[in-house]
């Protein structure tokens, strides 16, 4: 079932959840590790999110440096089918603008139909690590707008091949990211909205935020969302935190901030069980809090880490 028909259905909040693919090498069983204990909470989906490729030089045997494609976390089709198989719920795969042409990205959303996985999650994915701004793949996408409408165009039997005849079109319901506190790389909240609203006229169906640790920033950003014309679904994504560390990594990795009061309460945690505890609790009282405004759905991010996820689920269903 798509995504937007388990909201449009749905009796109350639902909660969904969102994985890592294993590292190259590794066994899915580090994901059915993550999803069995948190399965029992019946989230109609998963998300699997997709990290583009790695480049790094090698010497060749002529003595010269190449540029090598590295992909650390391959498999997102294979876990998508993987996930459907074995527990019966939906998959939400990411896919992404960087290091993939168009006609990569066609292909790989034939095998998802194929499969019949009709639901994606669209972004355009962070710039290289040594690079200052987002590069395209020769070939490949600029936006995530772009990608969008390349999805839509194959829902309505529009192909990269023009001369293709008794196509079968898709049958994608999209997702689109928001950023309650605005993307970095937008001037201003203004600039983010016009363009998240540009995504959702192009067909993206829902919004997944960003995560946030300030509910009064996804209730602005709610309002000002509204206001703009952006009238489908805002899926609030959270994430507890479970170090002292993360206070400071997470802000810095995602671009967020974390509250005075949270903050001070982390930075008096004496070890870092302590502090996970402290996030705990104030994600079970976001939670709670949102649950409360009527948010048609609970995203969140689990990052191959199942117990704390499945403490703060216990405690607001």
């Amino acid at each position: 079932m798509k995504v937007i028909e388990y909201i449009n259905r749905r009796n109350g909040t639902l909660v969904s959840f969102e994985i890592l693919p294993p590292l190259k090498g590794k066994s899915i069983q580090s994901i059915y590790d993550t999803l069995d204990p948190l399965m029992e909470f019946k989230p109609p989906f998963i998300n699997v999110t997709y990290h583009r490729a790695e480049y790094m030089y090698k010497r060749n045997s002529q003595g010269l440096f190449e540029k090598v494609v590295i992909r650390k976390r391959p498999g997102t089709v294979g876990i998508c089918a993987a996930i459907v198989n074995r527990y019966k719920a939906d998959a939400v795969p990411h896919i992404v603008c960087g290091g993939f042409t168009k006609e990569e990205t066609e292909d790989a959303m034939i095998d998802l139909a194929f499969l019949g996985i009709n639901n994606l999650l669209i972004v355009r994915g962070d710039p290289e690590k040594s690079e200052a701004t987002f590069q395209p793949e020769p070939g490949g996408h600029q936006h995530a707008i772009d990608l969008v409408k390349q999805a839509v165009s194959m829902n309505k039997g529009v192909f990269l091949q023009e001369d293709l005849t008794d196509v079968m079109p898709t049958d994608f319901c999209i997702g689109v990211a928001g950023y309650p506190e605005k993307h970095y790389e937008a001037p201003n909240m203004q600039s983010d909205l016009q363009h998240l609203k540009e995504k959702v006229d192009a067909g993206g169906e829902y919004i997944i935020t960003q995560m946030f640790f300030d509910n009064r920033k996804f209730f602005e950003f709610v309002r000002l969302c509204r206001e703009a014309g952006i009238t489908v679904p805002i899926i609030p994504g959270l994430k507890p935190i479970t170090s002292r560390k993360q206070m400071n990594t997470l802000p810095r990795l995602f671009h967020v901030d974390i509250p005075h009061e949270f903050a001070a309460e982390l930075e008096r945690a004496k070890s870092d069980v302590e502090a996970k505890q402290i996030g705990i609790a104030w994600c079970i009282q976001q939670c709670k809090e949102l649950v409360k405004s009527g948010v048609p759905l609970l995203h969140f991010y689990t990052m191959s880490h199942p117990g704390p996820v499945k403490e703060v689920v216990s405690h607001v269903f």
